[in-house]
């Protein structure tokens, strides 16, 4: 696809992550300002984590049906911006549930539709990295915005939905005003892409492990989108939810754009790993030293956490599931990558947070993103040992 065709789609994602600049950093702050302890904040936002795993099913599934992702989007915008008014309204634990579970249906299904039309349409060599990198860039501009705003500034529930309801009708402008042909996922497409093959195993080894290691760190970060943002306003009473948040997505817009030369040169594998263990040191410097200038330190190994990170997770993705099933494809990485893990790692760690405090969340997530990077490393001593017997038998061949 030719780079104007490819420059199509940033509008798209500018506009999306709006919506994911106010959800993203205050979502937790939301529910907790509606009367929420932290052991309901982790257990309604961990049925909100759990939504994510239905919704993009249903709808990719809808997508990959008719061909056609303009309709499939366009409602996950507008489910978002009708729930959160009533959300603030209607407060009981069950009633929240219920509308944080249509919000997450709708929120977490935008960009598994975006990334899996994208990559379909830009095909393998179009330059995802690029692309989603304006996506960062908006979220940053969008933080800052909402971080020194004089008006409805995100301090409390009702602004916070209100502005929910504003970036994700503003959303659906940039889908509407692109060109039917590039919203549909086609048999040229797919030929283009060169996604007709079978795709990798689900019961291989490197599909089993890629999702294991993208599991635990998933995991290991839903205590730096859910806990960190409370941790900054009700521990260190350091209003700068936005500012952290902006901070750490400008450190992975670099890493975003150099993604497709890293990926050729390392693999999806190895960059995962190499995130896992940046998220490792992330947290353990706020669990061990809980300064303000050690905290802006910490944020820039998003670069690593985030910016590594989600290229080399779209591409295994796109290495396991053919473009004809791409928009089913992304769904299973939300799911297993995303939602599951984010489900227990927000009701686990609301427990924690309840009975220990932040700082011990943050250690123990660590240990489990180190995990994944114990479980690269057993990956790679397991093909190395294949290789040598491979090779011993030819020897013995010859």
């Amino acid at each position: 696809m030719k780079p104007t065709a490819e420059r199509r789609f940033i509008p798209s994602y500018a506009l999306s992550f709006t919506a994911f600049a106010v959800v993203t950093p205050y979502l937790s702050i939301m529910v907790r300002d509606m009367g929420y302890s932290p052991v309901w904040v982790g257990i309604l936002l961990g049925v909100f984590e759990g939504s994510a795993i239905a919704g993009p099913f249903v709808f990719g599934y809808w997508a990959d049906k008719t061909g056609n992702f303009r309709p499939a989007i366009i409602v996950t915008y507008i489910l978002s911006a009708l729930v959160a008014i009533p959300m603030v309204r209607w407060i009981h634990p069950a009633v929240s549930a219920v509308l944080l579970a249509a919000l997450a249906f709708g929120f977490r299904s935008t960009a598994s539709l975006l990334d899996a039309i994208t990559t379909i349409q830009i095909g393998k060599s179009g330059d995802y990295g690029k692309i989603r990198s304006w996506g960062s860039i908006s979220f940053i501009i969008f933080s800052l915005f909402l971080q020194w705003t004089p008006f409805l500034k995100p301090n409390s529930a009702g602004n916070i939905a209100l502005w929910i309801v504003l970036t994700s009708l503003a959303a659906i402008i940039p889908i509407i005003s692109l060109p039917r042909a590039s919203l549909i996922s086609t048999e040229h497409h797919t030929e283009k892409s060169g996604g007709e093959g079978k795709g990798i195993p689900l019961l291989s080894i490197y599909f089993i492990g890629g999702f294991a290691i993208i599991f635990l760190c998933r995991f290991a970060m839903s205590s730096v989108y859910t806990y960190f943002p409370l941790y900054l306003t009700e521990t260190l009473q350091w209003n700068a939810v936005g500012l952290m948040f902006a901070l750490s997505s400008a450190s992975e817009v670099p890493f975003m754009f150099i993604s497709a030369m890293l990926l050729r040169r390392f693999g999806a594998l190895t960059l995962l790993a190499f995130s896992a263990a940046g998220i490792t040191v992330r947290l353990l410097l706020w669990a061990l030293f809980p300064y303000k200038a050690v905290i802006i330190a910490a944020q820039l190994l998003h670069s690593l956490c985030f910016g590594i990170y989600h290229p080399a997770a779209v591409q295994f993705i796109s290495s396991v599931f053919p473009a004809k099933k791409r928009g089913r494809g992304m769904p299973v990485y939300l799911a297993l990558g995303s939602g599951l893990p984010a489900l227990i790692g927000n009701m686990i760690g609301g427990a924690v947070v309840e009975s220990a405090g932040y700082r011990p969340l943050f250690a123990i997530y660590a240990g489990v993103a180190g995990a994944s990077v114990v479980i690269f490393f057993v990956m790679r001593r397991k093909k190395e040992e294949e290789l040598e017997g491979n090779n011993t038998t030819l020897f013995a061949r010859q």
